[in-house]
């Protein structure tokens, strides 16, 4: 038995339990190797996805959380008790992102190994980017609920974007290289997934109209503003290349399980928030071109530069919303014909998508003046804080009986040289 246990290995994603995989013997008294109890237990699995036939996402949850506090206070028809409800949601959100945060640091601190065989894993390494749209989900709540605070907030919020933006660049261009030269994935095994490093800039795109709409500085808001375009532009237009190789995926393949089907909504995240962000980009355009006196040197007209890039952004925000239109329908369809699926964190994927579609639909209804949006915009809202109620349920149930913490990438990992001793043993 003790000889089995030090030579058992596994690969990632075969459903073997990776809390084994630590220690290379158990002790013949029946001590239990120390990584897998208690508080080590949980940082070694805390992943920012653990995917086997199941996802695991937890700065997914920040994603979920930050959108409902979003657009809680953002609701067309609004109350006044509808804003502290979405204080709360931000006060929790941030509560919850510092905890992932820390936990994911002592994680690779005190095991750097798992950092290098979660890079290796092919699907846990893309959801890295669920850290830096978890991220921006506070950075714009910091504008709305603080942009009378003074300039000191601002610019702290500021800064935090361009950390956010950094982030957000290093996973959409490291991850898709990997999975490209490490990964190589067959066609039936492309997924959803695959946007999620690459969404991030698309988010910080968007959250760059947020903050540059408040920066007192108009050349500093200029220069976000052209930093958002950039981003906007290479998400969008990186996610328009996954999107075609996913369509191409589903109609070879078909669906993908029943297990991983809620991913069909991933989709919906970059059409609904490209279409706000570039609404947002064209709306902060109107306002600080002129004050800039920015195309001068081109003899251009400086308020009709502004007007073209504020009728643009409606335009193309119109059309994307349009779009992911398309893709929802292909996902509730996908739903029911699947009848029934196991609930498991991959559920968190319903709700941000679906919200950042709501404030795609929230801008139109201010843009265009429509009550259709309006009404629009309040039944997406209201699903995505249902939603969120049912699998935040579901999810704590899960984190009280210990399902949420295992790791798939910890199968990767050669098992440990027995250290022997009381240092192995609790």
């Amino acid at each position: 038995m003790l000889s089995q246990a030090s030579t058992t290995t596994t690969t990632s994603g075969n459903g073997t339990d990776p809390a084994q995989q630590p220690c290379s013997r158990t002790n013949q008294t029946g001590g239990a190797c120390k990584e897998n109890v208690g508080w080590r237990r949980i940082v070694r699995n805390f992943t920012p996805s653990d995917i086997s036939l199941v996802f695991k996402r937890w700065f997914a949850v920040n994603m979920g959380t930050g959108i409902v506090s979003i657009l809680l206070y953002r609701l067309p028809y609004n109350g006044e008790w509808l804003q502290y409800i979405s204080y709360i949601f931000f006060c929790a959100n941030i509560v919850l992102f510092a905890l992932f945060t820390a936990v994911s640091v002592l994680r690779y601190t005190l095991y750097p190994e798992i950092w290098f065989a979660m890079i290796a894993h092919p699907g846990q390494s893309l959801f890295l980017g669920c850290f830096p749209m978890g991220f921006a989900t506070i950075i714009n709540m910091m504008v709305f609920v603080g942009k009378s605070w003074g300039n000191g907030f601002i610019y702290l919020t500021w800064a935090f974007w361009w950390v956010d933006a950094v982030v957000s660049m290093a996973t959409c261009i490291s991850m898709p290289f990997i999975v490209m030269k490490r990964h190589r994935p067959d066609l039936q095994n492309i997924t959803a997934a695959l946007l999620l490093p690459i969404v991030p800039t698309v988010v910080a795109a968007a959250s760059a109209g947020i903050v540059a709409e408040v920066l007192p500085d108009v050349r500093h808001a200029v220069t976000t503003l052209v930093a958002g375009y950039v981003l906007w532009g290479i998400g969008i237009a990186f996610s328009g290349c996954v999107l075609a190789l996913y369509l191409q995926r589903l109609m070879i393949h078909s669906l993908p399980a029943r297990e991983v089907i809620v991913s069909v909504f991933l989709p919906i995240g970059p059409l609904g928030q490209g279409g706000f962000g570039i609404q947002q980009l064209g709306k902060v355009a109107l306002k600080v071109i002129p004050e800039a006196n920015a195309f001068l040197a081109l003899g251009a007209d400086v308020s009709r530069a502004g007007e073209v890039l504020y009728v643009l952004g409606i335009f193309n925000g119109l059309v994307m919303w349009g779009f992911a239109l398309v893709w929802l329908a292909f996902a509730l369809i996908s739903i029911i014909t699947t009848q029934s699926f196991p609930f498991n964190m991959g559920w968190w994927g319903f709700t941000f998508p679906l919200g950042v579609l709501a404030t795609c639909t929230s801008l139109l209804a201010e843009n265009l003046q429509s009550q259709f949006f309006q009404v629009a915009t309040m039944i997406l809202s209201l699903s995505v804080v249902l939603l969120w109620a049912v699998v935040a349920v579901r999810t704590m149930l899960q984190v009280i009986t210990g399902e949420m913490f295992f790791a798939p990438c910890l199968g990767d990992i050669r098992p440990k040289e027995h250290a022997g001793g009381e240092d192995r043993r609790v």
